[in-house]
């Protein structure tokens, strides 16, 4: 009976262990994406250097990750699709994509509440317009 409680006793300090090494992990990825788009900065896109077509974007920085198709047709950006959109809480971004249609440009305000996400999505438009 006392080998049981010990075996069970070990089994739970190991699980804590882990946990506590799998938090610390997460904690240091999370911090990373914090620095990542904390430095980052965004350009709006030369338009008029761009054919018309269909151009793929992706951005991430843990834990958000972005992938878009972004359509130029006649120097203008017609239509944005958020292929993949990995997020927290940050589903109210979304957002952004019309108006960055409307607007024509990269550099809009983040949305509140959704900072991460915005900065991402915003991101990845501007890769696929850079990145030719």
């Amino acid at each position: 009976m006392l080998k049981k409680r010990y075996i069970v006793l070990l089994v739970l300090v190991l699980l804590i262990v882990a946990g506590s090494i799998m938090m610390w992990v997460f904690t240091q990825r999370v911090q990373q994406g914090l620095e990542q788009l904390s430095a980052m900065t965004i350009t709006d896109p030369d338009l008029t250097q761009l054919s018309d077509g269909v151009y793929r974007g992706e951005y991430a920085a843990f834990p958000v990750k972005v992938v878009v198709d972004v359509t130029v047709r006649d120097h203008s950006i017609t239509d944005i699709t958020l292929i993949e959109h990995r997020q927290g809480q940050g589903k109210d971004a979304e957002a952004l994509v019309p108006r960055i249609v409307q607007e024509q440009r990269v550099t809009l305000d983040v949305v509140s509440g959704a900072t991460y996400s915005s900065l991402v999505i915003l991101k990845a438009v501007e890769n696929a317009l850079h990145e030719l």
